[in-house]
């Protein structure tokens, strides 16, 4: 068995590996009461007046208490997040991690209007949305009872979880991730294409983190 998880590990590539590694070990610090929830959210007082910038980081990686909610977004995140890693963002790590970065500072910014302590479902909603725009054609089969086309499947999921968390107010961390997955998605599909004709800022990542990640 250890083979085996060890091996289903190691295919998930880097960026979804990480993420997915670093939410899990957090959420099980907060369950085994290492940590509370309390330490980890954010808010731009408590970030930066306060001095504990490491709530701009840790919000992005706590899910909650282990629950429904929490193997939800989890699931769904991985799996979106690695395919998009794996086909339109295959060998360009950099490009991938610059597109979460960028995704991570619109929530931080969005943050404070929706009233949002916790981003990690909102950023998992940014993959989710960029890959169901690059594969509108692709049919969704969904939990094995409706079969939709891609680009339905962001709406689909943000339904589920307001009817699995029983409350509107569940809804709107995962419809902030849409809507900054559409910002990113035009920016880097549209705006280049269309309107400037080539890459820009927002469609690849600078030098120095192509350089980090070795693909310079």
């Amino acid at each position: 068995m250890p083979v085996g998880i060890e091996a289903w590990i190691t295919q998930i590539p880097p960026i979804t590996r990480a993420w997915l590694g670093l939410s899990v070990l957090i959420s099980l610090a907060v369950q085994c009461q290492i940590v509370t929830p309390l330490q980890l959210y954010f808010s731009w007082k408590s970030a930066f007046v306060n001095v504990q910038p490491w709530r701009a980081i840790t919000t992005f990686f706590y899910f909650g208490s282990i629950s429904l909610d929490f193997v939800f977004h989890l699931f769904f995140f991985m799996r979106y997040s690695r395919m998009l890693e794996e086909s339109s963002f295959a060998n360009k790590k950099a490009d991938y991690f610059w597109l979460l970065l960028l995704s991570s500072v619109m929530l931080l910014a969005l943050s404070p209007l929706v009233n949002l302590p916790f981003l990690s479902s909102s950023l998992a909603f940014v993959p989710i949305y960029f890959w169901s725009r690059r594969h509108p054609s692709t049919p969704i089969s969904l939990f094995g009872l409706f079969t939709i086309s891609a680009p339905y499947l962001p709406v689909a999921l943000v339904a589920f979880s307001w009817i699995i968390n029983g409350s509107w107010r569940a809804a709107i961390a995962d419809l902030a991730g849409c809507a900054v997955g559409h910002v990113g998605w035009f920016l880097r599909d549209v705006w280049t294409r269309e309107m400037v004709g080539g890459p820009t800022v927002f469609s690849q990542a600078p030098e120095p983190l192509k350089r980090l990640f070795g693909e310079d």
